[in-house]
């Protein structure tokens, strides 16, 4: 299994709704065993540079592919980027 998980910091505060929305899409895509899209909600005294997370589960490394190349994907991609600041992305493979 490989496990996603994705932090997006919007560019400006009254657009974490919008990235949340634009994101939210990506759960309509059918390749991942588990998809979650939600707000961030840790408050730190050190920093809260994320504001919105997404944590999927794929089966292995055909259906991480899948999922990207999905068009909903793309479509996610066009609402989204120009409204993030920050993105950052890990991929790691479970046993």
């Amino acid at each position: 299994m490989i496990r996603h998980i994705v932090f997006f910091r919007a560019r400006n505060r009254e657009d974490v709704g919008a990235v949340l929305e634009g994101l939210s899409i990506l759960k309509t895509i059918p390749h991942a065993s588990r998809l979650e899209v939600t707000l961030n909600g840790k408050v730190d005294q050190l920093g809260n540079d994320v504001d919105v997370v997404v944590y999927g589960e794929f089966a292995d490394a055909a259906a991480l592919a899948a999922y990207k190349a999905h068009p909903t994907y793309q479509e996610s991609i066009d609402r989204v980027r120009p409204l993030r600041d920050l993105r950052m992305a890990a991929d790691y493979e479970v046993a």
